[in-house]
């Protein structure tokens, strides 16, 4: 081969060499930029992402969106938003004022032991009763703008007890002693009232609520369930020092039991402190 040849064939190879790094310099190149592309893009989603997430977290709930809305009163109801429920004989000279939170089990313990004397005594006119309900099982503070922290079961079986009460005073207390029955009644921690097909479900129990179609759509429709915020913030506010459920008052004194204030908790105690009451 000779030299002339040789050197040629050299520079060609030198030639094709620098070609071949400048089209891998070029991929390495376009390489670079779609992996910063990507990461971009990786970043701006992330935080997008995270944007959203805040949003979601911030935006108000079906029930904060409620607390400003106009209040749908209940038939059998006075007051300016509804909130004063009585049941009773006019010719009954004192009202007891019963103080629950739906999904309170102190609640249901007194409904299942007490509940049938009471609901006597108001049909006897031995008394009225003044319904006051409150929400705060949920985790709701109405004063200080907190609502539904722990659920919202206290609220929705309000609303259901709303659309009863609709109906009467008498489905009312039914639709009560149905709910806090140790058959329908869910643990503390259970918010089962928060479902609808639930609340229908016990509803069922009570003759002038099964397959009741107005009341069965009032409680999907959630047609009280701004009355039941309503209803809560009666609660929150009272002037009679109750913080807690059950609690019952009559001429503006809470009812014990002992001097630990315990609430009446069985017939005998409930008789006792309520004929004195009667008597005051």
């Amino acid at each position: 081969m000779s030299k002339r040849n040789s050197q040629t064939a050299k520079t060609a190879a030198r030639e094709r060499l620098r070609q071949e790094r400048e089209r891998q310099a070029k991929r390495d190149k376009v390489r670079r930029q779609v992996i910063v592309a990507a990461s971009v893009v990786g970043v701006l989603a992330a935080a997008g992402g995270i944007g959203y997430a805040v949003v979601q977290a911030n935006k108000p709930s079906y029930w904060d969106g409620l607390k400003d809305a106009k209040v749908v009163t209940p038939a059998n109801t006075t007051g300016a938003k509804g909130t004063t429920v009585v049941i009773g004989k006019d010719t009954a000279k004192k009202t007891l004022k019963v103080y629950e939170d739906p999904r309170c089990p102190v609640c249901a313990s007194f409904e299942q032991t007490v509940g049938s004397t009471v609901k006597k005594d108001i049909d006897d006119g031995k008394f009225k009763i003044e319904y006051i309900g409150g929400t705060f099982i949920d985790g709701d503070q109405l004063g200080k703008d907190k609502i539904g922290s722990n659920g919202e079961g206290s609220k929705n079986a309000m609303s259901a007890m709303g659309a009863a009460l609709n109906v009467s005073p008498e489905a009312f207390l039914e639709y009560k002693t149905a709910l806090y029955s140790a058959k329908y009644h869910p643990a503390e921690t259970n918010d089962k009232f928060k479902s609808d097909s639930y609340l229908i479900e016990v509803a069922d129990t009570v003759p002038a609520l099964k397959n009741n179609a107005k009341f069965q759509n009032a409680v999907k429709n959630g047609t009280y369930d701004a009355w039941a915020l309503a209803m809560s913030k009666t609660f929150d506010t009272n002037k009679e020092g109750v913080t807690g459920t059950p609690s019952f008052v009559v001429d503006g004194k809470k009812l014990t039991a002992d001097s630990q204030g315990n609430p009446p908790m069985s017939v005998a105690d409930f008789n006792r402190v309520m004929d004195a009451a009667l008597k005051g």
